[in-house]
Order: C-alpha cells, then structure tokens, then sequence
C-alpha cells in the first residue's frame, strides 16, 4: 500500500489544498492520517475515493451531498458521469484503473474515446495528458514499477492493433526510419508518430527502443528513406545537439525531432535538416508537405 502526501493528492485528483482542509473540517467522508511530525498523509484508498469525489464535484454534485453517499453510491453515481465522456473525468478513470490494475476499466474508458474521436485524438487528446498527471506519481516513486509497466503495454497493444488494420503502403510510398536513440525506452509517442505516418500512406521501418547510432547508419544504407523520426523524453537536453549534430553529418537525411527539448529553435538551427515538433498535431501537415515536394 502507498501513501501520498497532499501535494500528490492535489496533483492527481485536481482539488485544491485549500479544499482538502475545509472539507476535512467540515465532513467525515475523508480523514488523512498524519505522521508522527503531523504532516497529513493519504492512502491508497483515499486517492481512489477522493479521485471518485473530484469526478463528481466537477460534474455539479454539492459536497454536502458526496458526504451522505455511501461509498456503493458515489461508484454508481461516477460510472453514469464516464458514460459522458468528460476529458478530465476520464483521465481520473484511468489513474483509478492503473492503481486498481483494472484493464477492463482502462478499455471501456479508451475505446469510447476511440469509437468517438479516433486513436489519434484519444492518445493525444487522453492518453498524454494522463500519463503527465500520473508522471507526478511515477516521478515520485509512488506507483510500483509493475503498474507503469501495465498501463505503458495496454496503450502499445491498442497502438499495435491499429497498426495492423491499416492498408500496405504503395510501392513508390515515401520512407521513414522512427527510433529512439540510445538510454530512451518510452515509445508510446514514437508509436503514435508510427501509426499516423502509416495512416496517411507512408513506409515506416520501425527501429524501436535504445537504438545505437550505428546502426542507425545502417539501416539507412539499406532502406533510403526519405526522413528520420526521434524523441527525447528522459535525456539531458543538454547533450542533444551535439548528438543530433553527428547523427546529421552521418547522416544526410531530414531529422525530426520531438520531446522534452529546453530550447527548440538552438536544434533547429544546427541544420536546415532538422526539424522540431512541439506537438503530435504538427507531424501529419509536416509529412503531407514533404511528400508534396518528393512529388514536385
């Protein structure tokens, strides 16, 4: 069982501190524990039920009222408001799915979002404004490795699966090589960026995880595309142009770059080959123009 402090609480539910305390003050439905220092402290069980009242309260339900429900009644009452959709009380569903391990509620919760809006805006839409807010957890070391790790294959599954269900590309398709170079492991963004590329025609070779700049070099010998594709998420910003700077004298071929970068423009201009995405939105009209210009 993990604790979370009230800094953790206000980060994954949305309430305010200043909320917790009179709501403490004025009601029984939640009462932290405290440390020996009395510092307040929540449970698991505490997340999982204040997430529940923050879904309700956001959906015009009086505190006053939550405090006579019993815990049976907010569940019902919170299952009718998932039904509507709401983008914040779906990211609360699927933090209350990662800690529950519950991957039935995890797919009922993104395949509505699919059916409704397609996979690109449920990942960009959902799935990456989730995976910031429960980063606060994981930041933290408070959710277990095996939950990060149950959440993170559940979304590549639905990534894979769409993939799959996609037309082969033309024989003359354009060619992009998507990797994520060495110490990077986390590649739901690089999927998305693989399935959009796919989905408007293009050949992907996908290199995946922790690729060496060697064979990097390699494989483009062999495949000729017409664009690379990386991310940093977890790097040092620091060391990235000077890595990006070999890997365009190596290799001559237009670089798109996205993730955590502190100044974008100081990429960009280490070549006109390189090009920086702030957002997944970018990438598709990105694509599309290139492709005009391989056309022209």
């Amino acid at each position: 069982m993990s604790n979370y402090s009230m800094a953790q609480i206000v980060s994954l539910t949305g309430i305010k501190s200043h909320t917790l305390r009179k709501w403490e003050s004025r009601y029984n439905f939640i009462e932290p524990l405290r440390t020996d220092t009395n510092i307040r402290y929540y449970t698991d069980e505490q997340l999982k039920k204040l997430l529940n009242i923050s879904i309700l309260t956001r959906n015009g339900f009086r505190i006053s009222q939550v405090d006579k429900l019993t815990d049976e009644e907010i569940n019902t009452q919170v299952s009718k408001i998932l039904l509507k959709g709401a983008p914040e009380d779906e990211v609360s569903a699927l933090i209350l799915s990662t800690i529950n391990f519950n991957e039935d509620e995890f797919d009922l919760v993104m395949n509505a979002q699919i059916l409704k809006t397609g996979l690109i805006s449920t990942i960009t839409g959902l799935i990456y404004p989730f995976l910031a807010q429960v980063g606060v957890l994981w930041g933290v070391n408070k959710v277990m490795p095996a939950q990060e790790h149950f959440i993170s294959n559940l979304i590549r599954q639905k990534i894979f699966s769409a993939i799959e269900l996609l037309p082969k590309p033309l024989a003359n398709a354009p060619k992009a090589v998507l990797f994520l170079p060495e110490n990077e492991d986390h590649e739901i963004g690089l999927l998305l960026a693989s399935y959009m590329a796919q989905h408007i025609g293009w050949r992907v070779f996908y290199l995946g995880q922790n690729v060496p700049d060697e064979n990097i070099k390699m494989v483009t010998d062999i495949t000729k595309p017409d664009l690379l594709v990386t991310m940093f998420i977890t790097q040092h910003s620091k060391s990235i142009p000077t890595r990006l700077t070999q890997l365009i004298k190596t290799i001559n071929i237009p670089l798109v770059v996205s993730g955590y970068i502190e100044d974008p423009k100081s990429l960009t201009a280490l070549s006109p080959l390189i090009h920086y995405l702030s957002k997944p939105d970018e990438f598709i009209p990105l694509l599309q123009n290139m492709n005009t210009n391989r056309s022209s």
